[in-house]
């Protein structure tokens, strides 16, 4: 099985400009896809942008809204996969969602943030309760979460388990708190044996400064490809075939013992 070669676009865009946000969303599908990626992965609340306040209820928009058709026609234009944030309408509630929209157009899946992070997050926001959504693109099955849920072990073994290939984690990671980027997703990477792509945004956004360092993640804990502080696209493989040797040579999923575990719920 061929690598999924995978974009990660580290941007802020606009905040609050979304035709802008498209349009440098278009820009770097066609980037990505003229260096061969098949699927190109955006920032958290990257539509829209993060530091929007009470904007947020006028921006959001239900899964299969405007922004979802916009980014449909820039996957089909430019043949790859795309997955983006953005705040998602559903009635009265508002969620931090992410959502995976294939090169065919369809979307393929949709995760909606089940940690909070912070004051902003807690006050717009309504937790999701799905922990593990997935979807397949060229036999990679895809697993989603955003941000703060990575900071969490539970989340990422959870989908270990659930076969996910690549994890995929849009964000908006704010200094001081770069170790994340720097340490602890190589090791979630690692722990679960999988690949993780972290798409971070970068720089100052109203109260926020955001580190950049996006990064690809290996099963064996090896950083693939990593941004710096600001604007950047970066490319990496996502290897099936080193995956499934690095599952075999570190066999933490079937050397764990679950009954011992029960007291962590």
């Amino acid at each position: 099985m061929p690598s999924l070669r995978t974009a990660l676009l580290q941007s802020s865009g606009r905040p609050g400009a979304v035709a802008e946000n498209l349009k440098a969303l278009d820009e770097a599908a066609a980037r990505a896809a003229d260096a061969g990626a098949r699927l190109l992965v955006a920032p958290e609340l990257f539509l829209t942008g993060y530091a929007i306040g009470d904007a947020v209820p006028e921006l959001a928009e239900p899964a299969e809204g405007p922004g979802s058709a916009a980014i449909a026609e820039i996957a089909v234009r430019h043949g790859l996969a795309v997955l983006y944030g953005y705040p998602e309408r559903d009635g009265e509630r508002i969620f931090n969602a992410s959502q995976l929209i294939g090169p065919d157009g369809v979307r393929l899946a949709n995760y909606r943030k089940t940690h909070l992070f912070g004051c902003f997050e807690q006050e717009w926001f309504t937790p999701g309760e799905q922990t593990v959504v997935q979807a397949d693109l060229d036999g990679i099955r895809i697993g989603l979460l955003i941000c703060y849920d990575v900071e969490f072990p539970e989340n990422v073994r959870a989908h270990a388990l659930a076969g996910t290939d690549l994890l995929l984690v849009p964000t908006a990671q704010m200094h001081p708190f770069q170790f994340v980027a720097e340490s602890v997703v190589p090791v979630r990477a690692f722990e679960s044996q999988m690949y993780v792509a972290y798409v971070n945004r970068t720089g100052p956004e109203g109260e926020f400064e955001f580190v950049g360092l996006s990064c690809l993640a290996g099963p064996d804990g090896m950083v693939r490809t990593r941004a710096g502080r600001g604007e950047e696209l970066v490319i990496g493989e996502v290897d099936p075939e080193f995956l499934a040797a690095s599952r075999a040579a570190n066999p933490y999923l079937a050397d764990r013992r679950p009954g011992l575990y029960g007291s962590l719920a």
